[in-house]
């Protein structure tokens, strides 16, 4: 049986840095996980007036978001928060009031940057945003990946040895949380 995992970029770049630390994590996933992108440019600006009908893109959105097991979200850091497009996509995600897509929904959360810290307070920020959506969130290990030149090739290839193993040991966490959240649904279920 087959792992899908979404993954949501934070940046609309068409250079984004943190695209490329998602197809490295597509690239490093274990047989039988495979990891899709699950895209947030083309939704609108979130609006209450827009729930009436509500606009195709968004409903899209949340689909994709139903139709993985998990989800990764890998973010850069803008003025010490997530992106203002993430966060757009993460209200779409809440609407309509009770159908919340991330409620029950595995997700992890990392990041790079140039800096040293790796984005850090930005996933520190989505956390919080996951937490109130009631998202089961990897904990251990954390993505804080300090992007240099060349680390990661826009085909995903990780160049250094030390953060390839890292970043396969981070999907190989992930996927051990969604399968325990899988398995306490199914216990559940039953």
């Amino acid at each position: 049986m087959t792992i899908r995992i979404g993954y949501i970029v934070g940046s609309i770049s068409s250079t984004s840095i943190n695209r490329k630390l998602a197809k490295a994590l597509a690239n490093l996933a274990p047989e039988g996980v495979e990891l899709v992108e699950i895209p947030i440019k083309d939704l609108p600006f979130y609006s209450v007036d827009l729930e009436a009908d509500f606009p195709a893109e968004a409903r899209a959105f949340k689909d994709a978001i139903a139709e993985v097991d998990g989800v990764i979200i890998a973010t850069p850091e803008y003025s010490r928060s997530i992106p203002g497009v993430l966060k757009n996509a993460l209200d779409w995600s809440a609407r309509p009031y009770g159908q919340a897509s991330f409620s029950g929904k595995p997700t992890a959360v990392i990041g790079t940057s140039g800096g040293g810290i790796g984005a850090a307070v930005a996933q520190q920020h989505l956390k919080t945003i996951l937490s109130h959506f009631n998202a089961p969130t990897l904990g251990q290990p954390e993505g804080f990946i300090q992007s240099t030149p060349g680390l990661i090739t826009d085909e995903g290839e990780v160049t250094d040895e030390t953060t390839a193993a890292f970043l396969a040991s981070y999907v190989a966490a992930f996927v051990a949380l969604v399968t325990r959240v899988k398995a306490a649904d199914a216990a559940v279920a039953v």
